[in-house]
């Protein structure tokens, strides 16, 4: 491993990336002593969410991504014994909470337009699973990498087989789908603040509703469910989900600069595509037609055949010299915790799980530390790749 200097100090894949006003909001938090979970930042990230994304959603904010998206699935009274479909190429925090509620996920594949759910992949299997009496409670269509699946045929599905619609937006905001915010395609959705995030609370994560009547009785849920009385009374499960204000503050400065970091991820995107247009053997996840990318991370794909490289050697080759790539996700029906889980299809997600790799894509990346990143992976490439006659 070469020393560190310098000249190449660590690139992550994803830091956190201020834009100024987070520190006005603590600083508020502090001197006001709004330090717990409740406070005026909390109602203000709630309201300001709600509003950015529009079409009528109601917003709970909670300490992650999983604790969100477990108070949805208690919510639709998913339950031991129950089915909840989600997608397989998906990080775990889609996947555990059904576990949570007692569950079984059923996983399925992916389709390589934007390497999410595939509806065709949806449709069999409800229809399938109608005829056997099994159909699932809920399903979680999940949008990766900053791309929002093809939500309408996914729900056309679901409509007609009468099952829950949750989308997983932890990774897609700030995207959108035939022009309408990504989070608010279906019944319920969930956004993840963590810090690797396209905007972040540090840790963080919202719960995303059209009902608020549903908000509602999570939002108590996420506060141990306290009933309405002078001490402490409870008559039913709670958890200890809520947000703390200070990090509300965070997310009230960050939501002010999340057009200007999906611009700036963007940015990172086409930088990428330009520096390997002439590399054999490496292409870009494309943008669907349905909708725009956010482009949170850029995920390549590598065709061995062309250089015998895989994304496994570029990480390596990326990691001698400080800098932090990572494989595609590991789709869940390979995972070992899940080996028993019943899935439909698998073979798209396993390719584009062998194939792919997240490069650096921080909205913050400089243009000299992209030249870095993708003066190795040209080296790494071109260097393996067969002479052309």
């Amino acid at each position: 491993m070469p020393c560190i200097s310098v000249t190449n100090k660590r690139i992550y894949l994803s830091v956190p990336h201020m834009g100024g006003q987070e520190l006005d909001f603590i600083r508020e938090a502090f001197e006001t002593n709004w330090l717990s979970s409740v406070g005026p930042h909390l109602d203000g990230f709630e309201q300001e969410m709600a509003a950015r994304l529009g079409h009528g959603v109601h917003a709970l904010a909670v300490s992650s991504g999983t604790a969100a998206l477990h108070l949805v699935l208690r919510h639709i009274g998913v339950t031991r014994g129950d089915r909840v479909a989600c997608s397989t190429l998906t990080f775990a925090g889609s996947a555990f909470p059904i576990l949570y509620q007692g569950a079984t996920p059923v996983f399925l594949d992916a389709e390589t337009q934007s390497a999410n759910l595939d509806p065709a992949i949806v449709r069999e299997y409800l229809r399938d699973a109608a005829t056997r009496g099994e159909l699932p409670k809920a399903l979680i269509a999940v949008h990766l990498c900053g791309q929002h699946a093809d939500i309408d045929a996914i729900a056309a599905a679901c409509d007609e087989y009468g099952v829950v619609l949750v989308e997983d937006a932890a990774e897609s905001l700030g995207a959108t789908y035939k022009g309408r915010e990504t989070a608010t395609t279906a019944p319920y959705s969930i956004l993840s603040f963590n810090g690797n995030k396209i905007i972040t609370t540090t840790g963080g994560g919202m719960v995303i509703a059209k009902d608020p009547a549903a908000i509602a009785t999570m939002r108590k849920w996420s506060q141990q469910s306290r009933e309405p009385a002078v001490e402490y009374v409870h008559a039913e499960l709670g958890h200890n989900y809520r947000m703390s204000n200070v990090l509300a503050g965070i997310g009230r400065g960050q939501l002010r600069v999340l057009d200007e970091r999906v611009r700036q991820r963007r940015r990172v995107a086409e930088r990428y595509e330009q520096a390997f247009a002439d590399v054999p053997g490496i292409a870009l996840q494309g943008e669907a037609p349905w909708g725009t990318n956010s482009r949170w991370l850029t995920v390549a794909y590598l065709d061995r055949d062309a250089h015998g490289r895989t994304p496994l050697d570029v990480i390596q080759a990326l990691e001698q010299v400080n800098i932090e790539a990572r494989p595609m996700w590991r789709p869940m029906h390979t995972q070992p915790i899940f080996a028993d889980a019943p899935r439909v299809g698998g073979a798209v997600a396993e390719d584009l799980y062998a194939r792919g790799i997240c490069l650096p894509s921080s909205s913050s990346l400089t243009e000299a530390e992209q030249d870095r990143v993708t003066d190795v992976v040209r080296s790494c490439l071109l260097r393996a790749a067969p002479a052309r006659a």
